[in-house]
């Protein structure tokens, strides 16, 4: 930048802006094209500046707050403000290892308040802080910062070892527990099956002990009956005289089987059917009761 062209013409190219000088002070601003120079008035291009949009790539290595060492490569893009290139030209020496320097500063300032997991997942915020930082400094030297990209981000190389380790254990954790589940699934099903099964055992105990009492009361109930007839045919006998027990069991019966008939002609759809019917057949269902009723008492004693 303290080059001097002393010629009396000279051509600026596209995307480039001249800093005319006269006397080697500032004169004025050549835009791209061709120029004539006054030399008698002491006008020279003193030099030429890109307005193109430049990267710089910086490597920054900081501290976490939770200890950990990382670099940082940040990428800036900055250009020439083409209405400030003459602060542009004279300001600034070395305008990269200015913009370097202002990064350091800002990173290894905003880094320290952030965890490494802070870090990887804010790393757009700090890129904007650079970016805000930069932009108010670097305006006022005739640089615009058009963009800043924090390309990547490295721990120590222990740290990230000890990292892989932990995702390794992670992922083994997480290969147990789906193994652990699979078991506990198996597991359940084991103890599914058994509770059904003693639910079915239970059903059937349950309709075993249903079929016992439903004997028992039907046995209870006979033994009702067959007692109430025994004192109907007692009291039958003792207060009518000249009356036997089969005349009174006949009587009974006929009076329950019209009882019966009666009953079912009350009741509706009923499709009930006796055969052989009549009242004279009662009689030969009674003698067929006493038939096996004797049989069964001489079967007794033969065996005794």
């Amino acid at each position: 930048m303290g080059n001097v062209w002393c010629v009396a013409c000279g051509c600026v190219g596209q995307a480039n802006v001249g800093v005319v000088e006269s006397w080697g002070r500032f004169e004025k601003l050549a835009q791209p094209g061709f120029h004539f120079f006054n030399l008698f008035a002491g006008e020279c291009l003193a030099g030429v500046l890109s307005t193109r949009i430049s990267s710089l790539d910086v490597r920054i290595e900081t501290k976490t707050k939770d200890n950990v060492f990382v670099q940082m490569l940040c990428s800036i893009q900055y250009r020439v403000i083409k209405e400030n290139a003459d602060d542009a030209f004279y300001e600034l020496q070395n305008p990269k290892e200015q913009i370097q320097a202002y990064v350091f500063d800002v990173v290894r300032a905003h880094v320290p308040r952030m965890t490494l997991d802070e870090l990887f997942e804010q790393k757009g915020d700090v890129a904007k802080t650079v970016l805000e930082e930069l932009e108010k400094v670097m305006g006022a030297y005739g640089y615009n910062i058009e963009h800043i990209l924090m390309v990547d981000i490295i721990p120590d190389a222990a740290v990230r070892k000890a990292m892989n380790e932990i995702n390794a254990d992670h992922s083994s954790f997480q290969l147990d527990q789906f193994c652990n589940g699979t078991q506990r699934l198996q597991l359940a099903s084991v103890y599914k099956g058994e509770a059904d099964k003693i639910l079915q055992v239970k059903k059937a105990e349950a309709d075993a002990e249903a079929k016992y009492l439903g004997g028992v009361g039907v046995a209870k109930q006979r033994q009702a009956i067959t007692d109430g007839l025994r004192e109907n045919i007692m009291d039958f006998s003792n207060k009518v005289e000249g009356t036997s027990a089969k005349e009174v069991m006949d009587l009974i019966m006929v009076t329950q089987y019209f009882d019966t008939i009666k009953d079912l002609g009350n009741a509706s759809k009923n499709t009930t059917v006796f055969i052989p019917h009549g009242p004279g057949h009662v009689w030969d269902i009674g003698s067929q009761i006493r038939n096996g009723m004797m049989e069964a008492a001489s079967a007794q004693l033969n065996v005794e």
